[in-house]
């Protein structure tokens, strides 16, 4: 793993969010997205080398939706940057983790992604993320 890529918060609604984040971190949401495959919108913040990307369900069968519904607002998950995200996730399944995508998907911000199952990572739910070459 090379560095943390960026840190996601689950959000009721962007449009309250955005505002709130650009004032804490004194910087504007350089980018929103939709990940239609996923049921999210996200909102993009640079801060310092990393990022922070906010994320809103927009269904209820969203995993944003339930986290949201279980947990309330806040911490997500944490994003590591990886230079090749298909050898990672084998190097981590034969270290016993667990895979919660097979494959490689596609996810906001022109990366490849895969998220780790949080039972085998002391509960926080982690995200490989690999630019899209």
């Amino acid at each position: 793993m090379m560095k943390i890529e960026h840190l996601g918060i689950a959000v009721k609604e962007l449009a309250a969010s955005i505002p709130l984040f650009e004032q804490l971190l004194n910087t504007p949401c350089y980018k929103t997205e939709e990940v239609a495959s996923e049921g999210v919108k996200t909102a993009f913040f640079q801060a310092g080398e990393g990022k922070i990307e906010l994320l809103e369900a927009t269904n209820d069968n969203s995993p944003i939706s339930k986290f949201i519904a279980k947990k309330g607002e806040g911490m997500h998950h944490i994003a590591f940057e990886v230079e090749n995200i298909e050898a990672e996730m084998k190097r981590l399944v034969a270290l016993g983790f667990e895979l919660l995508n097979e494959q490689p998907k596609n996810g906001a911000d022109n990366k490849l992604v895969c998220f780790l199952h949080p039972k085998t990572t002391n509960g926080v739910l982690i995200e490989l993320c690999q630019d899209k070459r």
